[in-house]
């Protein structure tokens, strides 16, 4: 299976789909939660699937409500806008990787696998993990492994790849894991998946994307119209709670001299996350992370 959709009928039903309505799905991926919503619109309504990774168009449905978005999500109201759309009903984004992505050797995101350091989401964009371990200063690398993968000894981590990077070889997974083998800590597995973790972050630009798609969602939603977005670690689940709660990522200082009348952008419709059930954990153990906020357009 190329994707078990996580959360499904909970994000689904937090998207409280009108069969008439306008949707897009930020991260289609194996399609899943694309056919969930297909299957509650009528003749009229529309999805917009958005993802950035070639493979995905493969699982495209023969529908002609469906538009496929060949781009990053951070690219929303453009290639909204492009399509002659300036707003919609409901946006979802689940901010997974995909099993399939995992799966594959070749795509260098997983330890499990002997294959390239690569871990581009898109293969278009010109660097890669690779890049990021060759390029970044220690300060760089000592910050994308504390902050990402909340590696206990980031640090120590760091001054290790700079040290190594001109004596050892780093363009496979093996190679690297070789390279930094003396900084492991604890659980090799755990450990090995924080780092990992970062560098998919660092290589794909996920917190800045997650960051420029949330702040067109205001201006793309219409009144009333909801967005549901499953997280998988605390850094994004932190950045999605936020901006739900204040609508931007502007910071506000509070003068109780000029009071200023706040508008709510947001309603919360989840006052805590929605977690996978007992019985979708034994289904896909790769649920157990995972964490739906859903916001309605005030």
């Amino acid at each position: 299976m190329y994707h078990i959709p996580v959360l499904y009928e909970a994000s689904l039903d937090g998207l409280a789909i009108r069969p008439d309505g306008v949707y897009v799905d930020c991260t289609f991926g194996g399609g899943g939660h694309s056919r969930g919503i297909l299957a509650k619109l009528n003749e009229q309504g529309r999805l917009f699937a958005f993802d950035q990774d070639a493979d995905a168009q493969r699982n495209l449905p023969d529908d002609e409500r469906v538009v496929f978005v060949p781009q990053n999500f951070r690219h929303l109201q453009r290639m909204l806008r492009l399509h002659k759309i300036t707003q919609v009903d409901g946006i979802l984004a689940d901010l997974g990787v995909s099993s399939h992505q995992f799966d594959e050797g070749a795509r260098g995101f997983s330890t499990r696998f002997a294959g390239p350091l690569d871990m581009r989401m898109d293969r278009r964009q010109a660097s890669s993990a690779v890049d990021i371990i060759r390029d970044y200063s220690e300060q760089q690398l000592h910050k994308l492994f504390e902050q990402f993968g909340e590696v206990t000894n980031s640090k120590t981590l760091a001054k290790q790849i700079v040290q190594e990077r001109r004596n050892l070889p780093y363009a496979t997974i093996e190679q690297f894991k070789a390279l930094i083998g003396p900084s492991v800590k604890g659980n090799p597995n755990k450990y090995l998946a924080q780092v990992f973790q970062a560098l998919r972050i660092g290589v794909n630009d996920e917190m800045g994307a997650l960051r420029d798609m949330l702040q067109q969602v205001p201006a793309v939603l219409k009144k009333g119209g909801r967005v549901a977005i499953i997280t998988f670690h605390s850094i994004e689940d932190r950045v999605v709670k936020n901006f739900f709660r204040q609508g931007s990522f502007e910071e506000t200082v509070d003068n109780p001299f000029m009071p200023v009348a706040k508008e709510e952008v947001f309603r919360i419709v989840t006052k805590k996350p929605i977690t996978a059930s007992e019985e979708e954990l034994k289904r896909n153990p790769r649920s157990r992370s995972a964490k739906l906020r859903v916001a309605e357009r005030c």
